[in-house]
Parts: structure tokens; sequence; C-alpha cells
């Protein structure tokens, strides 16, 4: 399923979700334009290490615990090709405007951080002992995903199919789309605790992680009935 558009407009600019998506791309193009072990390195730098956590912890290591927790943050700027930097800021573009104008840009950006930061988090405790270095922004906006999930599971998303190789385009409501991602993405994470053979380099619990906190966010952001009192009844 190839995800096109959703029939929800905004009627508010969304400047955030466009800022955090010049800003990835800015850092991947400077990423892209270093040496080849230069480049490397940086991933390595700025990219988010849970073993290099754990030692630090082991051995009280204050230094490599506090970068670390600086990793957190810079590891949703980076990305692994150019792949994934597009399936990520289109999800976020597809997904963000709604809830951003839900929620308000700069609580929208608190909320964008704090998934990310909550998904790599929900990443470690089930890789603590990975050398692997996980970067990307999917964990963020999976938290996305489960706001807007919460907010307009209604809404329709414009959707891709091949039969063979006719394409078909199909309105999926949100809540079956959004769904069907998580199902896939919460069996994947569960396969991955019998081996790292079934991970296939991707770091599914950061997403149930960020998804899970997005569930638990967006309700705060539910508009809510006013009630108007007339003499004898109410309009709702």
């Amino acid at each position: 399923m190839i995800p096109l558009r959703d029939v929800n407009p905004s009627r508010k600019f969304p400047v955030m979700t466009i800022l955090i998506i010049l800003a990835n791309v800015l850092v991947f193009i400077f990423q892209i334009s270093l040496p080849r072990e230069t480049s490397e390195l940086f991933l390595h730098t700025f990219g988010f290490t849970p073993l290099r956590l754990t030692e630090g912890l082991r051995q009280g290591l204050l230094s490599e615990i506090i970068w670390s927790g600086v990793t957190l943050f810079t590891s949703m700027f980076l990305h692994g090709s150019f792949i994934h930097l597009i399936s990520n800021m289109w999800a976020l573009w597809l997904f963000g405007d709604n809830v951003e104008e839900r929620m308000g840009h700069l609580k929208f950006l608190l909320f964008y951080f704090l998934s990310g930061i909550v998904a790599m988090t929900a990443h470690y405790v089930f890789n603590f002992a990975s050398d692997i270095v996980a970067v990307g922004a999917s964990g963020a906006i999976a938290g996305v995903m489960g706001a807007y999930f919460v907010l307009f599971p209604l809404a329709k998303i414009v959707t891709l199919f091949f039969l063979i190789f006719i394409p078909i385009f199909i309105d999926v409501p949100a809540f079956i789309y959004i769904g069907l991602w998580y199902i896939s993405q919460l069996s994947n994470g569960i396969l991955t605790l019998f081996g790292p053979v079934f991970g296939f380099g991707i770091a599914w619990w950061a997403h149930i992680g960020g998804f899970l906190f997005g569930i638990l966010v967006g309700p705060r952001y539910k508009r809510r009935k006013r009630t108007i009192y007339f003499d004898n009844y109410f309009i709702v």
C-alpha cells in the first residue's frame, strides 16, 4: 500500500511540519556531501547506539550517558538512504499538517520531538546490547500517525495498490490504513524477539513506541462538544 494523500484539508499553514522536513533534507544533503568514511563517522557519532548507552550505564561513564541522551535527539535528523528519507518525509507531510493544526505549532513541535525520544527509548529497551547505530525520523513520525489515528479516524487516505501490474486507487479510512500499518510493525517487532535475523535492519520497536505515545497524547486534542443552554433545552 502506497499512501498518496489524505482527503482532510488543513486550514492553517503547517509551519513546523515544513521546517522539520526542510531540516531533515538539509542534514541529509550535508551527510551525502561528505566523503564516505567521514559520512559513516558522522552517522556513528550522531546516531543512537544502544550498546554505547548500556556500557556508559554499566561503567558509570557520565560523558557516554549524556552523549547517548543527545543522540536520542540528533538521530531523528539522520537517514541511511535517499529512499529512507523520502518515505519518512512523505509520511510526515501526509499526516503532520492536520495534527499540527489541531495541536498548534509549538505544541506540535514539542510533541514531535518527544515522540522521537520515546520511540528511540523503546528501541533501546528491546535492543540494549546492540552495537548497530539507529537513525531516522520514523519513530517521531509514528507518534504523529498515532495522534492522527485518534484525531481523524474516518479521514480518507488515497492509497495506491497494484493488482499484478494494474494500479488501483482506493480511499481507505485512516483507522484502517494506520491500523494495518501498526499491526505490521507489532508483528515484526515480536518476531525480532526471536533473533536479529527477523529485524531486517528496521527499528520496529521505535515505530511501536512512537505510535503508542501518539495514541496516548492524541485524545488531549480532540475537539470537545460545546453545550449551549436555552430556557428549556440544550443545543449540543
